[in-house]
């Protein structure tokens, strides 16, 4: 009897649900950013490669 209601105790709580919800969350909200700092990263690269060969024509 004792084991059913622990079964019972832990199937009816909900704070790790919770928590695996946010870390799903978090986990996208990471892949997000690291997206969108690649895209940036490209972007800036090749502005500064345009800056050094524009310098570079110019000397």
């Amino acid at each position: 009897m004792r084991f059913t209601a622990f079964i019972k105790k832990i199937a009816a709580d909900r704070k790790g649900a919770t928590a695996i919800e946010y870390g799903l969350i978090a986990s996208l909200v990471v892949i997000a950013i690291i997206g969108s700092l690649n895209i940036f990263a490209g972007e800036t690269i090749a502005l500064w490669s345009t800056v050094e060969t524009s310098m570079q024509n110019a000397v």
